[in-house]
């Protein structure tokens, strides 16, 4: 496997939804040329290999999938996956995207101090938040679903316990600056 394939293939790991080629080459800082051939080899790689993920492309947007024989057994893991119950750090990432959102995984991110890819995949999945694209930022930024706000029994977010003085930036950055003094 050549660096850049490494490189590509890191890139659609951590991706949570198609990337562009023109993404993906600016990300390695190579030509979109380049970058698609390698793509094209990395696709043809997974198909002939026993892997369990496939790479696949659409309107030049690629992402790695998992393999269409796994199908059943994913779907049965992902079913599993979402009747549970959630983590506390899922709970803890809901909580602020429920008093914070719209906000962005690089913010939640940085308000956890995490990567939270996983806990916004199992979220999507359950329903309990969406996204949005703000296509001026270019950014998806999460907002809780009216499921949620329904499970809870309210009629929107802003019945939340404290929501007008938590949903204020500065409240939550006083709360975090207090919570590092603590530890």
């Amino acid at each position: 496997m050549s660096q850049l394939s490494s490189q590509l293939e890191a890139l659609l790991l951590v991706a949570n939804k198609p990337v562009s080629l023109k993404e993906l080459s600016a990300a390695a800082g190579v030509k979109t040329a380049e970058a698609e051939a390698v793509l094209k080899e990395m696709a043809a790689d997974y198909e002939s290999s026993e892997r369990g993920f496939r790479l696949v492309a659409a309107a030049s947007n690629y992402q790695l999938v998992s393999a269409g024989e796994h199908s059943g057994l994913v779907k049965d893991f992902l079913k599993s996956e979402v009747s549970g119950e959630l983590s506390q750090p899922s709970l803890e990432a809901l909580t602020i995207i429920a008093y914070r959102g719209p906000v962005s995984k690089a913010e939640l991110e940085r308000i956890r101090g995490v990567n939270c890819s996983l806990i916004i995949r199992n979220l999507l999945l359950r329903g309990l938040i969406e996204e949005i694209f703000d296509k001026q930022k270019n950014e998806n930024y999460y907002q809780v679903t009216l499921d949620f706000v329904r499970f809870l029994g309210l009629g929107s977010v802003n019945e939340l316990p404290d929501y007008e003085r938590l949903h204020q930036p500065e409240a939550l950055d006083v709360l975090l600056a207090e919570e590092e003094k603590s530890c």
